[in-house]
């Protein structure tokens, strides 16, 4: 019941004194889409929350991003978020109660209907169609585990999800936070100034995206290939897409198991493979 998954009345106090919020953020704007983020080192996401197109997209309401220092939802003098394993072993786990009273009192009533997502090398991986997926929902939350890792009643009973950004350790969750909000806020309407521009992104059709270029046309020698400079729309289109294939054959085959191909492409790969 939504009565078990309440924070105590001492910590909702704490909270109201301390009020966390992220930096830069405009609380009278519209938000489409929210990324509550739980994790013990809020200051290191500041900066790349700041910027580029996920601090424009802050700024302008279309996302929102709350960083929530689990620290703060702890109930001890110290602030312990952490002690030492059952059973022995190195290392350090981190406490399921600060973890759970900080969820449960920012997600409220959406605790019942929110993804959360626990940061773990041992999850599913995350790619592009997972990352369509989660741009589905108004609201995500994501546990970033630190030390050797969360207590396992965690995962057990509060995360609904476990994502893994790839198959080796980091010292914490906050990087692989980062790579799941930028992944999918831009994925969000309104982000991205283009959205055809997610639609054309390596992995979005199951194929690697084609070679860019830029001005100049000749750089050391190096030239833009005649293609892309002579106006011709469908043969520009037409060269993208066997650029991609090509790419995709080479350097991820197994893709094209599942990749979206027409009878043009599979003639294109039979040629490229004769």
């Amino acid at each position: 019941m939504l009565a078990d998954r309440i924070v105590s009345d001492h910590v909702r106090k704490q909270l109201a004194i301390r009020a966390v919020t992220s930096a830069g953020i405009d609380e009278g704007n519209h938000t489409e889409m929210r990324f509550d983020v739980f994790t013990l080192l809020p200051e290191v996401m500041h900066a790349y929350l700041l910027s580029s197109v996920i601090g424009k997209a802050r700024e302008s309401g279309i996302i929102e991003v709350k960083l929530h220092n689990i620290r703060d939802y702890t109930l001890d003098r110290h602030h312990t978020t952490d002690d030492e394993p059952y059973g022995g072993g190195g290392g350090m786990v981190m406490k399921p109660e600060p973890i759970f009273a900080a969820v449960e009192s920012v997600l409220g009533e959406e605790i019942h209907t929110t993804p959360i997502l626990l940061l773990t090398p041992q999850g599913k991986t995350f790619h592009q169609e997972v990352a369509h997926e989660l741009a589905k929902h108004d609201r995500l939350a994501l546990i970033c585990g630190r030390y050797e890792g969360v207590d396992e009643r965690v995962r057990q009973y509060l995360a609904t999800d476990e994502v893994s950004v790839g198959d080796y350790v980091l010292t914490g969750g906050e990087l692989p936070a980062m790579i799941v909000i930028d992944t999918v806020a831009r994925l969000h309407p309104g982000v991205l100034g283009d959205m055809e521009a997610t639609q054309k992104d390596s992995y979005s059709s199951g194929l690697l995206e084609h070679p860019h270029y830029t001005r100049p046309a000749s750089f050391r020698g190096w030239e833009v290939p005649e293609v892309l400079l002579s106006g011709d729309h469908a043969r520009i289109a037409s060269w993208r897409r066997e650029q991609s294939l090509l790419r995709t054959l080479l350097r991820r085959p197994e893709l094209l198991e599942q990749a979206e191909l027409d009878e043009a492409d599979r003639q294109i790969l039979d040629r490229m493979t004769e």
